[in-house]
């Protein structure tokens, strides 16, 4: 039996959200243990050139809830980008996946094929096909926002494993 889009998209993702919120737990925990302020902790940077902690974490949200909603052909639920707080953080992880769970497989599944087209911060437009989409973008794109979460956290000295990453108790 083959699996479909739905099967393997949104459970892969609504794991990965709720490891986020595990790793951002973990760091809240952290900070307050070491006296470090949670707005530090929010606003640190792997290096001084890339986005902060907050922004990775809105920006893996929108990737996913955006992702799935442009795949199902409709148009997204928009968060505003206005969080300060971890509570703030974990409210907006959990608005998005309690949006994503609204999408029934027949959505998902029909934008296998649906081009989607998006536009790009040079101006050019780039198109997909929905699953290559999927896989040539949308994915890439939120793991690469959930994994620089960690590696921020991790520069900041909070203890993550990979297991943390992946599937945390």
């Amino acid at each position: 039996m083959a699996l479909s889009t739905h099967q393997i998209l949104v459970p892969t993702v609504v794991r990965a959200l709720h490891n986020l919120r595990h790793v951002l737990q973990t760091g809240q925990a952290h900070a307050r243990e070491k006296g470090i302020a949670d707005d530090a902790l929010l606003k640190s940077r792997l290096i001084e050139d890339m986005l902060p902690l907050v922004r990775n974490v809105q920006m893996a949200t929108d990737s996913a809830k955006n992702g799935i909603a442009r795949v199902a052909g409709v148009e997204s639920l928009k968060f505003e980008d206005d969080e300060t707080t971890f509570e703030q953080l974990y409210a907006r992880i959990d608005r998005a996946i309690d949006y994503i769970g609204t999408f029934t497989p027949e959505q998902v599944d029909a934008g296998e094929a649906r081009t989607i087209t998006l536009s790009t911060r040079s101006g050019g437009d780039r198109h997909f096909e929905g699953v290559a989409y999927l896989s040539d973008f949308m994915l890439p794109n939120f793991f690469f926002h959930c994994t620089t979460s960690y590696a921020i956290l991790r520069k900041a000295g909070v203890p993550l494993g990979k297991t943390d990453f992946l599937w945390p108790k």
